[in-house]
């Protein structure tokens, strides 16, 4: 029963545009990995970077350089650990190693909810892939037959990437609160968001995922 219904999102996703994203990494399969244990150094670092830490995945979330009068530059590094959700910050000597994770990437196409669980299709094979809920952030935002990068370590989900921009139907908005003045307004997703008074229910947005603004109208 779950392969008929992964069968026919896919054919579904293919014509929809109502709630297909415009994706950077497109709706074409797309897998790839980093190198497995590649050595870097602080002079290496960057935002988004992930690093192994004792076994685990840790994103870099942001980093900065303190320059010392006498002695090397040190690096302060905040990172999240993709596995258990929780953010670190340590400071570093220049030049102190890393080792970069083993992370593979593709593209699968979301299904349903059940429970605590989101369940998505692997784009080339149709394998169906089940995802715990705290995984996925900015789950409300996240449309039936949407395109979604998940991101594997060691063969487990550990990141749900959905596309930067994406496009939305408008089910419902507040009062108009006044000329240049925002309102709230829900998605056909489920989320709520701000939108120009001008917006109306039923016009199709475009949003960023990622600061979960409006960005203008769709069509």
């Amino acid at each position: 029963m779950r392969s008929i219904i992964a069968a026919s999102v896919l054919a579904w996703a293919s014509i929809a545009h109502a709630f297909v994203p415009t994706t950077s990494f497109g709706m074409a399969p797309v897998k790839s990995a980093t190198a497995l244990n590649v050595a870097i150094d602080t002079s290496d670092i960057k935002n988004g970077l992930t690093v192994e830490i004792d076994g685990e995945p840790y994103k870099v979330l942001n980093f900065s350089i303190m320059k010392q009068a006498r002695g090397a530059a040190k690096t302060t590094i905040k990172f999240k650990n993709l596995m258990r959700g929780n953010t670190i910050e340590n400071t570093y000597r220049s030049g102190e190693k890393f080792q970069t994770a083993q992370i593979d990437k593709s593209n699968h196409v979301f299904t349903y909810e059940d429970g605590n669980s989101f369940f998505f299709m692997d784009s080339q094979t149709f394998d169906e892939v089940p995802v715990d809920a705290n995984v996925v952030e900015s789950a409300d935002l996240i449309a039936e037959g949407m395109e979604v990068m998940l991101v594997f370590f060691k063969d487990k989900v550990i990141e749900c990437v959905l596309p930067k921009n994406a496009i939305y139907t408008v089910t419902e908005t507040g009062p108009n609160a006044g000329a240049g003045k925002d309102k709230p307004a829900v998605l056909s997703s489920g989320a709520t968001i701000s939108v120009p008074g001008y917006v109306e229910v039923g016009e199709t947005i475009r949003i960023d995922t990622e600061k979960r603004e409006f960005l203008g109208r769709a069509s």
